[in-house]
């Protein structure tokens, strides 16, 4: 579409191991439209992180590899840009927060040098001029007395104030879209809900584009406008987030639900579980690869790995499911 930001198509990334060749995500194609929040959803393992690693060029090659597929951002494939090439878009136009931000910063370094570095590299700035820029972003995402911390070094910072810190350091050089792997995973419930209300705040004074990945259904739902719920390096599911929420129709989409406990429940109900373990794909599955696991699965499921169709005449919601999950009937 021609009014996509970041249309992806194909995706096949690989890792060569000493047990085999994994195919970790498989055929992977979504768009990403400007100002618009993606989220991405499944259990550790799925394929998430590697996906957006595939398309900021990060995979560890070795033993890492991307095989097949296209990102067009800005009519440019991002995955056969140069080295150099890429080394412009990272941080200047697409950034990226990682998990943990302790591990992501530099320990030898104060704050205030690696806020200055990409300031100074993409935006052209000199030293004045980035220190000035630098306590300006820091007082952005809430940290206070920015300018007396810029000569702090990330341990004298909390778990909650570094996360601030990479925000601030994705943000400094305006990027068209922001990449979240994960970012409240290791933050206490009160920070992660300040984080999110952080990040929402500046996508809208900034108008940028967001995927945030996570497993946390929770989370999805008050932040992303469409979610993307992968399983075994396939989407399995593509829904706007209220259809999806409203409408499940993946057996793992709704397990994953019903695994969320509920404040609107006027009766105590029992968790959902989702029995079995997730695969390790040492070969492309020919059956859908959450046959294993689900209850719903018929005799088609075990021969065939359905595609990522429309359900229904909303085009906009899509599952990769030979089943009916509204009345467990095949579906036509």
């Amino acid at each position: 579409m021609a009014d996509l930001l970041l249309d992806v198509q194909g995706l096949d990334t690989r890792f060569n191991t000493q047990q085999g060749v994994v195919h970790a995500v498989n055929s992977i194609s979504f768009g990403l439209k400007e100002g618009e929040t993606l989220g991405v959803v499944g259990e550790s393992g799925c394929g998430k992180s590697v996906t957006v690693l595939s398309l900021m060029r990060l995979i560890p090659t070795p033993p890492g590899k991307i095989v097949a597929g296209t990102a067009k951002f800005f009519g440019q494939d991002l995955l056969k840009m140069t080295n150099e090439e890429i080394r412009f878009v990272r941080g200047s136009q697409i950034s990226m927060v990682f998990q943990d931000p302790m591990t992501s910063l530099n320990p030898v370094l104060t704050i205030g040098q690696q806020l200055e570095e990409p300031l100074m590299l993409h935006v052209g700035m000199n030293r004045k001029q980035a220190l000035q820029r630098s306590a300006e972003l820091l007082e952005l995402v809430g940290i206070p007395k920015a300018k007396d911390r810029l000569g702090d070094y990330p341990h004298q910072f909390s778990g909650g104030m570094r996360q601030r810190v990479m925000i601030a350091m994705a943000l400094s050089c305006s990027p068209q879209i922001l990449i979240a792997d994960e970012p409240t995973t290791a933050l206490d419930v009160t920070i992660q809900a300040q984080i999110i209300e952080l990040v929402k705040r500046l996508r809208d004074e900034l108008g940028m584009a967001i995927i945030w990945i996570t497993h946390d259904l929770g989370v999805i739902a008050g932040l992303a406008d469409r979610v993307l719920v992968m399983y075994g390096g396939y989407i399995i599911e593509e829904a706007p987030v209220k259809e999806l929420y409203a409408n499940p129709r993946h057996p793992y989409t709704l397990g994953l639900i019903g695994s969320l406990p509920r404040v609107d429940e006027k009766e105590h109900t029992r968790l959902a579980s989702i029995d079995g373990l997730p695969p390790i794909l040492y070969e492309i599955p020919k059956s859908c690869p959450f046959a294993p696991r689900c209850k719903y699965a018929v005799e088609r499921c075990w021969k065939e790995n359905p595609a990522l169709e429309p359900v229904g005449v909303d085009q906009e919601h899509r599952i990769a499911c030979w089943v009916d999950t509204k009345t467990g009937r095949e579906r036509r």
